[in-house]
């Protein structure tokens, strides 16, 4: 049994297709990491990924910020009180940032859906 890697057996697809197959192929082509995140931005959603987004960024300022405070401090309190929020204030800043992954699965799962209906609808 001759195993083939995903790109042999992607061009061995294209390869079957008609010309039109091949244009809603071309069209429709996955998106990269930053063009699927940027693609957040917009759309009926697009406004909830900019509240997040201008949330997370106050957030990790505010914690770089409590940071450069920690690495200054002389007191031992101090530090401990700047330690600890800008700490916080990090995990918090990344864990708003994560929360946008799972809607960016979902975009892709509903483009690759969508370009097989396209495909299907074609043939019909």
């Amino acid at each position: 049994m001759n195993v083939k890697t995903t790109k042999e057996l992607d061009s061995l697809i294209e390869a079957a297709l008609n010309a039109q197959d091949r244009d809603i192929l071309h069209s429709t082509e996955e998106l990269g990491y930053f063009q699927l995140g940027l693609k957040q931005f917009g759309g009926k959603l697009g406004w909830v990924t900019w509240v997040i987004m201008l949330i997370q960024t106050a957030l990790f300022l505010t914690g770089v910020w409590c940071a450069v405070q920690f690495f200054g401090a002389s007191d031992l309190l101090m530090a401990v009180k700047y330690g600890i929020s800008g700490a916080v204030l990090l995990l918090m800043s990344l864990i708003m940032k994560m929360s946008l992954w799972p809607q960016m699965q979902a975009d892709r799962v509903i483009r690759e859906v969508k370009r097989l209906q396209l495909l299907v609808a074609s043939h019909q």
